[in-house]
């Protein structure tokens, strides 16, 4: 549970980066392009009926929203350790408050699947974080060869 926590916070942090493939070009997706294509995939692959995926999703979307300002937070203090003239304490504040911020996402992900119970059921809810996980995957695989990287393995 621990490395999919990992795996995810890893992988909100990559959502503002995001990249569609469209044809030969490369363009960015909005927010809202991204977010029609990720509730699709998940949609289909957790089997979610229109009516579970309309309770689902704004809830769904709000945790995002909130994952992802804390990893802005986040991602500002460790900018800050960039410059030369750092302290060690300044170091210091900066990984407290990055591992505040992780902590605080944690928490949010404890607090919003107790959220989650009350309109899916734990079966389902299982079903859409592996889409999450496959739908992130599939889009890095997909940045990687629109970029003609060679896969990882």
């Amino acid at each position: 549970m621990r490395k999919l926590f990992v795996l995810l916070v890893m992988i909100f942090s990559l959502v503002p980066v995001l990249q569609a493939e469209d044809g030969c070009n490369q363009q960015r997706l909005s927010k809202e392009e991204f977010r029609a294509k990720q509730k699709a995939y998940i949609t289909e692959k957790a089997g979610l009926t229109a009516e579970e995926a309309a309770k689902f999703f704004p809830i769904y979307f709000e945790l995002q929203d909130r994952k992802k300002a804390l990893n802005d937070d986040a991602w500002k203090l460790l900018r800050q350790g960039k410059e030369e003239n750092t302290t060690e304490e300044q170091y210091n504040e900066i990984m407290e408050g990055v591992y505040e911020a992780r902590i605080a996402a944690a928490r949010l992900d404890k607090t919003y699947y107790e959220r989650f119970k009350k309109v899916l059921p734990n079966k389902k809810i299982y079903l859409v974080q592996r889409a999450e996980v496959r739908f992130n995957r599939d889009l890095l695989k997909g940045m990687r060869k629109a970029k003609g990287a060679p896969p990882k393995r």
